[in-house]
């Protein structure tokens, strides 16, 4: 698997320098996942199809956070 080198963050991530948030990046086949506030620590990796099943979900609760709505990530 490569390394991540395009990060992106929702444009929901707080205010100030936007750190309260997490970062995607696509890796193809994977979807890496990362803390901002944390960025040189542990990423996380999902199949993209289960990420992106993930994200469907998310976007269909109506109590979902404007984070998923704003990630444009498909599997």
């Amino acid at each position: 698997m490569s390394t991540p080198t395009a990060w992106k963050k929702s444009s929901f991530s707080g205010g100030g320098e936007g750190n309260d948030c997490v970062e995607v990046a696509d890796l193809d086949t994977h979807i890496a996942v990362r803390d901002s506030k944390a960025p040189a620590r542990a990423v996380l990796t999902f199949p993209a199809a289960a990420f992106g099943s993930f994200l469907g979900a998310v976007k269909e609760t109506p109590t979902a956070t404007p984070f998923a709505a704003s990630m444009d990530i498909t599997p």
